[in-house]
Protein backbone atom coordinates (compact mmCIF):
# COMPACT_ATOMS: atom_id res chain seq x y z
CA UNK A 1 0.00 0.00 0.00
CA UNK A 2 1.87 3.21 -1.08
CA UNK A 3 1.25 6.73 0.69
CA UNK A 4 -1.74 8.03 -0.88
CA UNK A 5 -3.41 4.59 -0.63
CA UNK A 6 -2.72 5.24 3.71
CA UNK A 7 -4.83 8.56 3.24
CA UNK A 8 -2.47 11.04 2.11
CA UNK A 9 -4.88 13.80 -0.26
CA UNK A 10 -2.36 15.27 -2.18
CA UNK A 11 1.07 13.21 -3.71
CA UNK A 12 3.89 14.33 -2.12
CA UNK A 13 7.09 15.79 -3.91
CA UNK A 14 10.57 16.98 -2.64
CA UNK A 15 12.13 19.83 -5.40
CA UNK A 16 15.54 19.37 -5.07
CA UNK A 17 17.60 22.57 -6.12
CA UNK A 18 21.19 22.40 -6.76
CA UNK A 19 23.44 25.57 -7.46
CA UNK A 20 23.14 25.98 -11.16
CA UNK A 21 22.52 28.72 -13.03
CA UNK A 22 19.39 26.70 -14.44
CA UNK A 23 17.77 26.86 -10.93
CA UNK A 24 15.59 29.81 -12.43
CA UNK A 25 13.68 27.53 -14.69
CA UNK A 26 12.96 24.91 -12.18
CA UNK A 27 10.11 27.97 -10.86
CA UNK A 28 8.57 26.76 -14.07
CA UNK A 29 8.45 22.95 -12.73
CA UNK A 30 6.88 23.60 -9.57
CA UNK A 31 4.29 26.37 -11.00
CA UNK A 32 3.34 23.28 -13.01
CA UNK A 33 3.77 20.76 -10.03
CA UNK A 34 1.62 22.82 -7.72
CA UNK A 35 -1.27 24.20 -10.03
CA UNK A 36 -1.83 20.73 -11.10
CA UNK A 37 -2.21 19.44 -7.53
CA UNK A 38 0.76 18.30 -6.10
CA UNK A 39 2.05 18.99 -2.57
CA UNK A 40 5.86 20.32 -3.10
CA UNK A 41 8.50 21.07 -0.34
CA UNK A 42 11.67 22.93 -1.98
CA UNK A 43 14.75 21.76 -0.79
CA UNK A 44 17.72 24.42 -2.31
CA UNK A 45 20.92 24.07 -1.34
CA UNK A 46 22.77 27.46 0.07
CA UNK A 47 24.40 27.54 -3.24
CA UNK A 48 21.05 27.53 -4.99
CA UNK A 49 20.41 30.41 -3.18
CA UNK A 50 22.83 32.46 -4.81
CA UNK A 51 20.50 32.26 -7.91
CA UNK A 52 16.56 32.28 -6.60
CA UNK A 53 16.54 33.07 -2.97
CA UNK A 54 14.39 31.39 -0.10
CA UNK A 55 11.37 33.51 0.00
CA UNK A 56 10.81 32.65 -3.84
CA UNK A 57 10.41 29.46 -2.96
CA UNK A 58 8.07 29.54 0.35
CA UNK A 59 6.08 31.76 -1.80
CA UNK A 60 5.56 29.73 -5.18
CA UNK A 61 5.55 26.35 -3.27
CA UNK A 62 3.24 27.41 -0.24
CA UNK A 63 6.02 25.43 2.19
CA UNK A 64 8.88 26.51 4.29
CA UNK A 65 11.96 25.91 1.76
CA UNK A 66 15.60 25.23 4.14
CA UNK A 67 18.51 24.29 3.64
CA UNK A 68 20.04 23.51 6.27
CA UNK A 69 19.43 20.02 8.86
CA UNK A 70 19.36 22.38 11.63
CA UNK A 71 16.13 24.76 11.20
CA UNK A 72 12.43 22.78 12.80
CA UNK A 73 15.19 19.95 14.46
CA UNK A 74 11.85 18.91 16.21
CA UNK A 75 10.39 18.03 13.24
CA UNK A 76 13.81 15.91 11.76
CA UNK A 77 13.10 17.43 8.82
CA UNK A 78 16.41 15.47 7.48
CA UNK A 79 14.56 12.38 7.81
CA UNK A 80 11.28 13.04 7.35
CA UNK A 81 11.15 15.23 4.32
CA UNK A 82 12.97 12.28 2.74
CA UNK A 83 10.12 9.18 4.42
CA UNK A 84 7.26 11.35 3.91
CA UNK A 85 7.77 11.92 0.09
CA UNK A 86 6.15 10.01 -3.31
CA UNK A 87 8.77 11.35 -5.24
CA UNK A 88 11.88 13.59 -5.41
CA UNK A 89 12.89 15.35 -8.39
CA UNK A 90 16.63 17.49 -8.14
CA UNK A 91 16.27 20.12 -10.84
CA UNK A 92 18.43 20.90 -11.72
CA UNK A 93 21.04 18.77 -10.44
CA UNK A 94 24.84 20.05 -10.88
CA UNK A 95 27.67 18.01 -11.21
CA UNK A 96 28.32 18.28 -7.56
CA UNK A 97 25.23 17.50 -6.40
CA UNK A 98 25.00 14.14 -8.83
CA UNK A 99 28.81 13.77 -7.18
CA UNK A 100 27.31 13.75 -3.87
CA UNK A 101 24.51 11.59 -4.00
CA UNK A 102 26.43 8.52 -5.60
CA UNK A 103 28.75 8.58 -2.92
CA UNK A 104 25.98 8.69 -0.29
CA UNK A 105 27.43 12.14 1.29
CA UNK A 106 24.65 14.25 3.16
CA UNK A 107 26.08 17.51 4.43
CA UNK A 108 22.75 19.53 3.81
CA UNK A 109 19.21 19.02 3.98
CA UNK A 110 19.12 18.08 0.23
CA UNK A 111 21.60 15.56 0.63
CA UNK A 112 20.07 13.75 3.69
CA UNK A 113 17.03 13.70 1.81
CA UNK A 114 18.03 11.59 -1.32
CA UNK A 115 19.27 9.37 1.42
CA UNK A 116 16.15 8.79 3.29
CA UNK A 117 14.12 8.59 0.53
CA UNK A 118 12.45 5.48 -0.59
CA UNK A 119 10.63 7.01 -3.20
CA UNK A 120 11.32 7.45 -6.47
CA UNK A 121 14.00 9.59 -7.46
CA UNK A 122 14.75 12.10 -10.81
CA UNK A 123 17.86 13.94 -11.43
CA UNK A 124 17.51 16.61 -14.46
CA UNK A 125 21.11 17.50 -15.17
CA UNK A 126 22.33 20.56 -16.08
CA UNK A 127 26.14 21.86 -16.71
CA UNK A 128 28.62 22.44 -18.78
CA UNK A 129 29.60 19.98 -21.90
CA UNK A 130 33.10 19.54 -20.01
CA UNK A 131 31.70 18.37 -16.56
CA UNK A 132 28.85 16.38 -18.13
CA UNK A 133 31.38 14.53 -20.15
CA UNK A 134 33.67 14.08 -17.64
CA UNK A 135 34.56 10.31 -16.84
CA UNK A 136 33.63 11.42 -12.83
CA UNK A 137 30.51 12.68 -13.68
CA UNK A 138 29.74 9.83 -16.27
CA UNK A 139 30.36 7.07 -13.34
CA UNK A 140 28.59 8.85 -10.78
CA UNK A 141 25.57 9.14 -13.11
CA UNK A 142 25.68 5.09 -13.95
CA UNK A 143 26.43 4.24 -10.33
CA UNK A 144 22.64 6.25 -9.97
CA UNK A 145 20.89 5.06 -12.64
CA UNK A 146 22.04 1.51 -11.81
CA UNK A 147 20.57 1.91 -7.97
CA UNK A 148 17.18 2.74 -9.86
CA UNK A 149 17.27 6.54 -9.75
CA UNK A 150 16.31 7.90 -13.50
CA UNK A 151 18.76 10.34 -14.40
CA UNK A 152 17.83 12.65 -17.29
CA UNK A 153 19.69 13.02 -20.29
CA UNK A 154 20.68 16.90 -20.17
CA UNK A 155 19.23 18.91 -23.70
CA UNK A 156 21.81 20.19 -26.29
CA UNK A 157 21.64 23.92 -26.92
CA UNK A 158 22.72 27.14 -25.93
CA UNK A 159 24.84 26.74 -22.18
CA UNK A 160 26.12 30.01 -19.77
CA UNK A 161 28.07 32.44 -22.20
CA UNK A 162 28.85 31.26 -25.66
CA UNK A 163 29.14 27.98 -25.26
CA UNK A 164 26.80 25.57 -26.47
CA UNK A 165 26.56 21.59 -26.58
CA UNK A 166 25.24 18.62 -24.45
CA UNK A 167 24.13 19.98 -20.79
CA UNK A 168 21.54 21.96 -21.25
CA UNK A 169 18.57 21.74 -18.42
CA UNK A 170 15.94 19.57 -19.92
CA UNK A 171 12.87 21.52 -20.92
CA UNK A 172 10.69 22.06 -17.52
CA UNK A 173 7.19 20.72 -19.09
CA UNK A 174 8.95 17.30 -20.35
CA UNK A 175 10.49 17.17 -16.37
CA UNK A 176 6.92 17.62 -15.60
CA UNK A 177 5.32 15.30 -17.70
CA UNK A 178 7.85 12.65 -16.58
CA UNK A 179 7.49 13.84 -13.04
CA UNK A 180 3.62 13.10 -13.77
CA UNK A 181 3.91 9.53 -15.21
CA UNK A 182 6.32 8.19 -12.45
CA UNK A 183 3.69 9.11 -9.33
CA UNK A 184 0.87 7.56 -11.63
CA UNK A 185 2.85 4.38 -11.58
CA UNK A 186 3.12 4.34 -7.75
CA UNK A 187 4.79 1.65 -5.90
CA UNK A 188 5.82 -0.21 -9.27
CA UNK A 189 7.93 2.93 -10.23
CA UNK A 190 10.18 2.07 -7.69
CA UNK A 191 10.93 -0.86 -8.97
CA UNK A 192 12.14 0.44 -12.52
CA UNK A 193 11.91 -2.58 -14.44
CA UNK A 194 13.59 -1.16 -17.51
CA UNK A 195 16.78 0.37 -15.59
CA UNK A 196 20.10 -0.55 -17.22
CA UNK A 197 18.30 -1.27 -20.48
CA UNK A 198 19.07 0.31 -23.47
CA UNK A 199 15.59 1.08 -25.88
CA UNK A 200 15.48 2.59 -29.15
CA UNK A 201 11.94 3.87 -29.97
CA UNK A 202 11.23 5.38 -33.87
CA UNK A 203 8.14 7.78 -34.19
CA UNK A 204 6.55 9.78 -36.85
CA UNK A 205 5.99 9.84 -40.45
CA UNK A 206 8.57 9.58 -43.09
CA UNK A 207 8.89 11.94 -46.19
CA UNK A 208 9.74 10.68 -49.66
CA UNK A 209 10.65 13.70 -51.98
CA UNK A 210 9.39 14.06 -55.25
CA UNK A 211 11.24 17.02 -55.60
CA UNK A 212 12.44 19.89 -53.96
CA UNK A 213 8.81 21.47 -52.64
CA UNK A 214 6.83 18.42 -52.95
CA UNK A 215 7.20 14.46 -50.77
CA UNK A 216 4.83 11.90 -50.35
CA UNK A 217 4.23 11.60 -46.52
CA UNK A 218 1.23 10.25 -44.51
CA UNK A 219 -0.55 11.40 -41.29
CA UNK A 220 1.53 10.76 -38.55
CA UNK A 221 1.95 13.00 -35.87
CA UNK A 222 4.41 10.59 -33.74
CA UNK A 223 2.33 10.97 -30.58
CA UNK A 224 2.65 7.16 -30.36
CA UNK A 225 5.85 6.93 -30.43
CA UNK A 226 6.94 9.51 -27.83
CA UNK A 227 4.46 8.28 -25.63
CA UNK A 228 6.41 4.94 -26.00
CA UNK A 229 9.31 6.73 -25.28
CA UNK A 230 8.50 9.01 -22.63
CA UNK A 231 6.72 5.97 -20.59
CA UNK A 232 10.51 4.06 -21.19
CA UNK A 233 12.44 6.62 -19.65
CA UNK A 234 9.79 6.89 -16.59
CA UNK A 235 10.52 3.30 -16.12
CA UNK A 236 14.06 3.86 -16.04
CA UNK A 237 15.69 2.63 -19.51
CA UNK A 238 18.03 4.70 -21.75
CA UNK A 239 16.06 5.68 -24.77
CA UNK A 240 17.09 6.86 -28.49
CA UNK A 241 14.35 8.79 -30.59
CA UNK A 242 14.80 8.29 -33.79
CA UNK A 243 12.05 10.76 -34.84
CA UNK A 244 10.53 11.27 -38.15
CA UNK A 245 8.36 14.37 -39.13
CA UNK A 246 7.02 15.53 -36.03
CA UNK A 247 6.68 19.26 -34.31
CA UNK A 248 6.84 17.94 -31.12
CA UNK A 249 9.17 18.74 -28.19
CA UNK A 250 11.68 16.60 -26.92
CA UNK A 251 10.81 14.16 -24.27
CA UNK A 252 12.77 14.54 -21.36
CA UNK A 253 15.78 11.91 -20.74
CA UNK A 254 15.61 10.57 -24.36
CA UNK A 255 18.03 10.98 -26.70
CA UNK A 256 16.84 12.14 -30.13
CA UNK A 257 17.50 11.84 -33.57
CA UNK A 258 15.53 13.15 -36.10
CA UNK A 259 15.50 12.05 -39.82
CA UNK A 260 13.83 12.47 -42.80
CA UNK A 261 13.39 9.74 -45.31
CA UNK A 262 12.24 5.82 -44.67
CA UNK A 263 16.34 5.32 -45.59
CA UNK A 264 17.78 7.29 -43.61
CA UNK A 265 15.30 5.83 -40.42
CA UNK A 266 16.87 2.93 -41.37
CA UNK A 267 20.18 4.03 -41.48
CA UNK A 268 19.67 5.58 -38.10
CA UNK A 269 18.06 2.29 -36.45
CA UNK A 270 20.63 -0.20 -37.77
CA UNK A 271 23.45 2.18 -35.90
CA UNK A 272 21.64 2.84 -32.72
CA UNK A 273 20.08 -0.95 -32.21
CA UNK A 274 23.53 -2.80 -31.74
CA UNK A 275 23.57 -2.15 -28.55
CA UNK A 276 19.55 -2.06 -27.51
CA UNK A 277 17.77 -4.54 -25.38
CA UNK A 278 14.36 -3.53 -27.35
CA UNK A 279 13.65 -1.52 -30.74
CA UNK A 280 10.29 -0.66 -31.00
CA UNK A 281 9.11 0.37 -34.82
CA UNK A 282 6.22 2.99 -33.92
CA UNK A 283 7.06 5.48 -36.71
CA UNK A 284 4.65 5.06 -39.91
CA UNK A 285 7.16 4.58 -42.37
CA UNK A 286 6.88 4.75 -46.40
CA UNK A 287 6.45 1.82 -47.67
CA UNK A 288 7.70 3.27 -51.54
CA UNK A 289 9.44 6.34 -52.91
CA UNK A 290 9.26 8.27 -55.93
CA UNK A 291 11.72 6.35 -58.51
CA UNK A 292 13.05 9.59 -59.78
CA UNK A 293 14.02 12.84 -57.81
CA UNK A 294 13.37 15.90 -59.80
CA UNK A 295 15.86 18.17 -58.73
CA UNK A 296 14.29 21.26 -59.69
CA UNK A 297 10.46 22.11 -59.20
CA UNK A 298 7.68 19.73 -61.48
CA UNK A 299 6.13 22.40 -63.49
CA UNK A 300 2.40 23.20 -64.22
CA UNK A 301 2.18 23.22 -67.84
CA UNK A 302 -1.18 24.83 -69.06
CA UNK A 303 -2.47 21.77 -71.45
CA UNK A 304 -0.08 19.23 -70.92
CA UNK A 305 -0.63 16.22 -68.16
CA UNK A 306 2.29 15.48 -65.83
CA UNK A 307 4.17 12.08 -66.32
CA UNK A 308 3.10 9.51 -63.91
CA UNK A 309 5.10 9.00 -61.06
CA UNK A 310 6.71 5.80 -60.80
CA UNK A 311 7.37 4.36 -57.25
CA UNK A 312 9.27 1.77 -55.74
CA UNK A 313 9.55 0.04 -52.72
CA UNK A 314 11.98 1.23 -49.83
CA UNK A 315 13.59 -1.44 -47.17
CA UNK A 316 11.35 -3.23 -44.98
CA UNK A 317 12.77 -2.44 -41.38
CA UNK A 318 10.65 -4.30 -38.92
CA UNK A 319 11.24 -7.53 -41.29
CA UNK A 320 15.26 -6.94 -41.09
CA UNK A 321 15.49 -6.00 -37.72
CA UNK A 322 13.47 -9.59 -36.72
CA UNK A 323 15.61 -11.64 -39.15
CA UNK A 324 19.06 -10.58 -38.12
CA UNK A 325 18.96 -9.60 -34.43
CA UNK A 326 21.17 -7.11 -33.98
CA UNK A 327 22.18 -8.14 -29.96
CA UNK A 328 21.53 -11.66 -28.87
CA UNK A 329 17.52 -11.64 -27.06
CA UNK A 330 16.89 -8.28 -28.38
CA UNK A 331 13.22 -7.73 -28.37
CA UNK A 332 11.48 -6.44 -31.44
CA UNK A 333 8.02 -4.77 -31.49
CA UNK A 334 6.38 -3.45 -34.60
CA UNK A 335 3.20 -1.55 -35.44
CA UNK A 336 0.61 -2.22 -38.03
CA UNK A 337 -2.07 0.46 -39.07
CA UNK A 338 -4.72 -1.20 -41.03
CA UNK A 339 -7.96 0.09 -42.40
CA UNK A 340 -9.89 -3.37 -43.03
CA UNK A 341 -9.64 -6.78 -41.85
CA UNK A 342 -7.45 -5.16 -38.99
CA UNK A 343 -6.88 -8.41 -36.69
CA UNK A 344 -6.44 -10.72 -39.88
CA UNK A 345 -4.28 -8.33 -42.01
CA UNK A 346 -2.08 -8.05 -38.31
CA UNK A 347 -2.15 -11.21 -37.84
CA UNK A 348 -0.21 -12.23 -41.45
CA UNK A 349 2.07 -9.04 -41.02
CA UNK A 350 3.06 -10.45 -38.04
CA UNK A 351 3.97 -13.94 -39.17
CA UNK A 352 5.75 -12.33 -42.36
CA UNK A 353 7.22 -9.80 -40.62
CA UNK A 354 8.80 -11.93 -37.80
CA UNK A 355 8.83 -9.81 -34.57
CA UNK A 356 8.21 -10.58 -31.00
CA UNK A 357 5.04 -8.59 -30.88
CA UNK A 358 2.61 -6.42 -33.29
CA UNK A 359 0.72 -3.70 -31.99
CA UNK A 360 -2.39 -3.74 -34.39
CA UNK A 361 -4.63 -0.73 -35.32
CA UNK A 362 -7.30 0.88 -37.25
CA UNK A 363 -6.38 4.16 -38.91
CA UNK A 364 -9.12 6.51 -40.80
CA UNK A 365 -9.42 9.89 -41.23
CA UNK A 366 -10.15 10.88 -37.75
CA UNK A 367 -8.35 7.68 -36.13
CA UNK A 368 -5.37 7.09 -34.19
CA UNK A 369 -3.12 9.45 -36.64
CA UNK A 370 -2.99 12.78 -35.25
CA UNK A 371 -5.22 11.89 -32.12
CA UNK A 372 -4.10 11.69 -28.63
CA UNK A 373 -6.08 8.84 -28.23
CA UNK A 374 -5.38 5.10 -29.80
CA UNK A 375 -7.17 1.87 -29.69
CA UNK A 376 -5.16 -0.90 -30.65
CA UNK A 377 -4.47 -4.82 -29.91
CA UNK A 378 -1.09 -6.26 -29.34
CA UNK A 379 -0.57 -9.78 -30.96
CA UNK A 380 2.59 -11.72 -29.29
CA UNK A 381 4.49 -14.32 -31.60
CA UNK A 382 3.39 -17.19 -28.94
CA UNK A 383 -0.25 -16.75 -30.32
CA UNK A 384 -1.67 -14.69 -27.30
CA UNK A 385 -3.39 -11.46 -27.56
CA UNK A 386 -3.85 -8.63 -25.79
CA UNK A 387 -6.62 -5.57 -26.48
CA UNK A 388 -5.83 -2.37 -25.39
CA UNK A 389 -9.60 -0.25 -25.10
CA UNK A 390 -10.02 3.21 -26.77
CA UNK A 391 -7.63 5.88 -24.54
CA UNK A 392 -5.03 7.76 -24.15
CA UNK A 393 -1.73 6.54 -26.00
CA UNK A 394 0.49 6.95 -23.07
CA UNK A 395 -1.82 3.92 -21.62
CA UNK A 396 -0.76 1.80 -24.90
CA UNK A 397 2.55 2.85 -24.27
CA UNK A 398 2.63 1.34 -20.34
CA UNK A 399 0.95 -1.81 -22.37
CA UNK A 400 3.39 -2.44 -24.85
CA UNK A 401 6.25 -2.16 -22.45
CA UNK A 402 4.71 -4.43 -19.61
CA UNK A 403 4.68 -7.09 -22.52
CA UNK A 404 8.28 -6.29 -23.40
CA UNK A 405 9.95 -6.71 -19.94
CA UNK A 406 9.19 -10.02 -19.29
CA UNK A 407 10.66 -10.89 -22.70
CA UNK A 408 13.89 -9.11 -22.45
CA UNK A 409 16.60 -11.55 -21.86
CA UNK A 410 20.30 -11.18 -21.17
CA UNK A 411 21.76 -8.83 -18.36
CA UNK A 412 20.90 -5.03 -17.81
CA UNK A 413 23.35 -2.69 -19.57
Amino acid sequence: MNKQQQGQDRPRVVLGVSGGIAAYKACELLRRLTESGHDVRVVPTAASLHFIGEATWAALSGNPAGTEVWESVHEVPHVRIGQTADLVVVAPATADLLAKAAHGLADDLLTNTLLTARCPVIFAPAMHTEMWEHAATQENVATLRRRGAIVIEPAVGRLTGADTGKGRFPDPVEIFDLCRRVLARGDRAVTQDLAGRHVVVTAGGTREPLDPVRYLGNRSSGRQGYALARAAAARGARVTLVAGNTELPDPAGVDVLPVGTARQLREAVLKVAADADAVVMAAAVADFRPAVYTTGKIKKIDGVEPEPITLVRNPDILAELSADRLRPGQVVVGFAAETDDVLANGRAKLARKGCDLLVVNEVGEDKAFGSAENEAVVLAADGTETPVPYGPKEALAETVWDLVVPRLAGPRG
